[in-house]
This record gives structure tokens, sequence and C-alpha cells, in this order.
């Protein structure tokens, strides 16, 4: 399974090779979040849609090629961004002042579906996701994402991440490369996001609550509650099979350094996998 990115960064061979197919004046992102009370100012350049559109998206058909010659199965980053992407002024320092605008939608994906065949995609609804975005996916009939980090707080789409409403045709994840590990979400008090400390004490104690778990090994819990769900496909990053801290968080949203460092080392605990091992097999995940 891999990663196909929404974006793609300005210094790169894509942008120098066909620079007509992107905007230069505004920049990509989201607007402020569970991650960022200032939003995510990404600074990726944002696509000239209706130039791709005139020769059939060729751009996007290589791209999404390339990829599934690589991999069995494409994570499509930001699906909602197809059907609306948020456009910031390129000058701005935060994705504050941005604005909500319109992108190719089910055009795109019938396009690649002509020239590709039916698509092994899971879509990354996640963020403001809107009828429209999920009208779309369901066309398609593409798998989306569930986080279980984010079941238990605020967020309009928390009912959806809990796995007693879970449909089949889902990928679910204790949390992505850009959560916290599980270990450390769950002693922090939210840090830098949209969470007022009153939040994050109501959403550890629903969280409690739906998971029947006194906090103890919660990385163990989720990974159990995932496990014996519905969803067709489950994913555990490494570091919440191994129960480590905010210290092997991969990536911090938001910021540009600091980030993808993190490596297992050979010495990562026979018993986790062991672990592991017995609950796929359990639950018939094996």
């Amino acid at each position: 399974m891999g990663d196909l990115p929404i974006y793609v960064a300005k210094d790169s061979a894509d942008v120098w090779a066909r620079p007509e197919l992107f905007r230069f004046d505004a920049v990509a992102g989201v607007p402020p979040d569970y991650f960022s009370a200032a939003g995510q100012l990404w600074g990726n350049p944002i696509y000239r849609w209706d130039r791709m559109k005139t020769d059939g998206y060729a751009w996007w058909i290589e791209r999404m090629r390339a990829a599934l010659n690589i991999f069995d199965l494409v994570r499509l980053d930001h699906f909602r961004g197809f059907e609306a992407y948020w456009e910031v002024p390129a000058e701005e320092t935060t994705a504050v002042n941005g604005k909500w605008v319109k992108g190719p939608g089910s055009d795109l994906l019938r396009a690649l579906e002509k020239a590709l065949g039916r698509l092994p995609i899971v879509a990354e609804n996640l963020g403001v996701i809107t009828p429209e975005v999920e009208a779309i996916r369901n066309e398609f009939e593409l798998p989306g994402m569930a986080v279980l980090q984010f079941a238990f707080g605020k967020d309009p789409q928390a009912p959806t991440f809990q796995p007693h409403n879970y449909p089949r045709n889902l990928t679910a994840y204790t949390g992505t490369h850009d959560n916290d590990t599980v270990m450390g979400w769950w002693r922090s008090d939210g840090g830098d996001s949209t969470r007022t400390p009153e939040d994050v004490v109501k959403e550890k104690a629903k969280a409690r609550a739906y998971l029947a778990t006194d906090g103890r090994e919660m990385n163990w819990v989720m990974i159990r509650e995932l496990m014996k769900s519905v969803a067709d496909t489950v994913v555990f990053p490494m570091q919440d099979v191994l129960g480590l801290g905010s210290e092997a968080r991969m990536n911090t949203p938001s910021t540009a350094s600091g980030n993808w460092r993190w490596r297992m080392t050979e010495h990562a605990s026979k018993e986790d996998a062991r672990r592991l091992r017995e609950m796929a097999e359990l639950y018939k995940r094996a």
C-alpha cells in the first residue's frame, strides 16, 4: 500500500517540467483544525485544473499509472481537495485567510478509471468532509478512512470513527502518520490544536468509557478494538505496536522540519510481534 500526495513541491521535477499546469500566486493548505489553530499552510503550488482538463488529465493519469506500477493499493491523499480545496494567497504566513475553491470532482476520477480501469484506491476522506465529497467517493465505491484517535472528541466526523458505526468498505487506523502516537496522544494535554484543556479531559473520559479501559496499555486496547471491527482493512503505525510515546511521532502537520526521522531498530520487541500475530489470528486477519 503506497501513498499519492495530492500536491507536489514547488521545487519538484513535476513543476520544473510542466510549470504551465501550476499556479504560483496561491498555495495549498487547510483551515484551522484538530492539529493547528492557525490551519496548515503547506505551501505547494495550486493546480490549474482548467488546463489539466484540456488534455483529459494526462498528467494525473501518468502519475497514477506510475504509482500503480509500484504499489498494489494507493492511499489518495487529501481526497476532499478534489471536490474543493483550500487556497491561500502565496504571501500569507498562516492558512487562516484562505478560501474554498471547487476542484475537478468526479471528472478527474472518471478520466483515471477510463484510462486505468477500476482504481485500487483508499480515499483519505479526513478533514472538513461534506456530502459532496462523500458522494464522489461513493460513486466510485472507494473505501474511506477512519482514525480511532478522532472518535472521542468534538469533530463532526467523530461518530463515524467509532467502530460500532463502521461499514465493511473502510480502512481504519489507530492513528496516521500525521497523528501523535497512541501513547503520546493519551498522555498529552492537546498541544497546539483547537481543543481546549476541558475538551481533552472530556475526550479521554469518553475514550475510557467507550473502550471499557482504565487507560493502561492504551495502544493495545485500540489495536484490539480495530482488529475486532468489521472494517475490511486495519492499519497500525509500528510506533503504536511498540507502545512508543511522542518522541517517536512520525510527522507534526504544519511544521517544516524535524519530521520523518523515526526508524525501527532491529531490537524491536518479539513479544509485541507475538501479541500482534495472536490478535490477528483471533480476529481472522492473519
